[in-house]
């Protein structure tokens, strides 16, 4: 038998969180996090506002994704002109934006992200769909 003992002090490491300065920012909207799509996803109230990625093996889309509709887009470009869509879904637009990190004005325009969450602009920001209940695995 070739049994593997696990070593007690052997912990998982926690992946550090993208760009953090931005849940700094939101601090006084006390966000919540949890995972989505492998990044970490950021949630005011009941709204999800922000994800945030940093993948190496698919860095196209790193950043700070904006959760809005395509009828803002136009309105958000103005003050973000680094915005786009997230390519990762394959649609040419969807409602996800990034604020991409390897632009040159990125923390400036995350923070600025920030700022209008804080001030509650309407344009950042979904409630999300309710989940479905997960199916219970029968006992055979």
């Amino acid at each position: 038998m070739n049994e593997r003992r696990r070593d007690p002090f052997d912990v998982k490491q926690r992946k550090a969180t993208p760009h953090e300065f931005v849940l700094d920012a939101l601090t006084p909207l006390s966000p919540r996090t949890r995972p989505l799509f492998g990044c970490l996803a950021v949630y005011v109230a009941d709204k999800i506002v922000l994800v945030l990625r940093d993948k190496r093996d698919q860095a196209a889309d790193n950043g700070v994704w904006l959760a809005t509709t395509a009828q803002h887009h136009e309105s958000l470009r103005r003050e973000f002109p680094s915005m786009r869509s997230i390519r990762a879904f394959g649609q040419e637009v969807t409602g996800w934006q990034v604020l991409p990190a390897d632009a040159a004005d990125f923390e400036e325009a995350a923070l600025r992200a920030c700022e209008l969450i804080v001030a509650g602009d309407p344009r950042i920001g979904k409630v999300p769909k309710p989940r479905r209940p997960r199916a219970r695995k029968s006992a055979s």
